[in-house]
């Protein structure tokens, strides 16, 4: 699978342009503010219906324009595939698949699968938890439908709750059996959440300490857990547990929704120890093996976009990383990056082909 072009229309600074791909390595080169991460974010969109910057569909249209497109052809299975992205300020998202609109935009996610290192992945290390439970869920939603769905029913039953909560306080008035509606279906929906994060951690861990060994320091000892009210209880019995401060907070203190993600080295937090050079390649490290997980599950190749990749990394892990790229083993590759002597550095001895596009004010 790879992408063959990229058209964009008033899609953040590219108000019009084309672009055309190889099944390769293609390095978007230019200076600070030509575009760049734009167009990998544009790549984005056609793969997981969202940009991986900007939460907000509208904020990425051309400042002063009113709508923006995003348009591309993937090469996939002997097939060419036009995927469509439209966005207009006061109306709907618009999303298709060979002139085909889908009626839920979950419908699309995993038919082109991709990942992005960037520099907002240090959003995992220093910010909260919600963070690392939408990376862990993206993740799983792009192989496994049943767990996206049930992903959404969850948070809708936990809207309902918590409104359910605070109608409850306001009102004076407690009714168990009313509330225990809501609880059967976080736990139906819940409890094989929780299941296949748990398996999915398990699964992935051995993959993330093989690409940190790979890039990083042999001797640095790094983990990933998997931190849940699930691990010590049943659905049941922690809204039970919960119940009282539940009723004072009016919202549901316990369940999938507080999971959260430890980042280890050396028996600490990452965050704490570990340097911008150990983070980087923690982060980096993660990202390859999301890329190799994907793979197994899906027995595709993800796009792999690489967004200011070099930034705090030493000659000897840039070395490192670009010599697992290069053997092919992750299929097309983006890359962005100011310099483009450094890039044709970097890549004198690597025999795939290399594509590069200069982006220009």
């Amino acid at each position: 699978m790879y992408l063959k072009d990229l058209t964009l229309v008033n899609f953040k600074n590219h108000r019009q342009s084309d672009f055309h791909f190889i099944d390769g390595i293609n390095c978007f080169v230019g200076k600070n503010g030509t575009g760049k991460s734009n167009a990998l974010d544009a790549i984005h969109y056609l793969s997981m219906c969202k940009s991986y910057i900007s939460t907000i569909d509208k904020q990425n249209i051309t400042f002063g324009e009113s709508f923006f497109v995003i348009q591309g052809n993937f090469q996939k299975e002997d097939m060419e595939h036009n995927v469509y992205c439209g966005v207009k300020t006061g109306a709907k998202k618009i999303f298709r698949k060979n002139k085909a609109d889908y009626e839920k935009l979950a419908d699309h996610i995993g038919v082109f699968p991709s990942v992005v290192i960037s520099p907002y992945d240090r959003d995992l290390i220093s910010e909260g938890s919600e963070i690392r439970r939408k990376w862990m869920d993206a993740i799983l939603s792009q192989i496994d439908r049943p767990y996206l769905e049930a992903l959404i029913k969850y948070n809708k039953v936990i809207e309902q709750r918590n409104s359910l909560l605070k109608q409850q306080f306001e009102n004076g008035f407690f009714d168990r059996e009313n509330l225990e509606v809501w609880n059967l279906q976080l736990e139906l929906y819940g409890t094989p959440i929780y299941q296949k994060r748990k398996s999915f951690i398990d699964q992935f861990v051995p993959l993330f300490q093989k690409y940190y060994h790979q890039i990083g320091e042999t001797r640095e000892q790094v983990l990933i857990e998997y931190k849940s009210n699930l691990n010590d209880d049943t659905f049941s019995g922690l809204l039970e547990r919960n119940l009282r401060k539940d009723t004072i907070t009016q919202y549901t203190n316990g369940g999938i929704h507080k999971d959260d993600l430890s980042f280890i080295m050396n028996d600490n937090h990452v965050k704490k120890i570990g340097s911008q050079g150990q983070q980087k390649t923690f982060l980096i490290a993660l990202r390859l093996a999301q890329f190799e997980w994907l793979n197994q599950q899906m027995q595709v190749k993800p796009i792999f976009l690489l967004d200011d990749i070099f930034d705090k990394l030493d000659n000897s892990r840039v070395e490192k990383l670009i010599r697992l790229i290069s053997d092919n083993h992750f299929g097309q590759v983006f890359i962005s990056d100011t310099d483009k002597n450094r890039l044709e550095e970097i890549f004198k001895n690597v025999e795939i082909p290399i594509n590069f596009i200069e982006t220009v004010e």
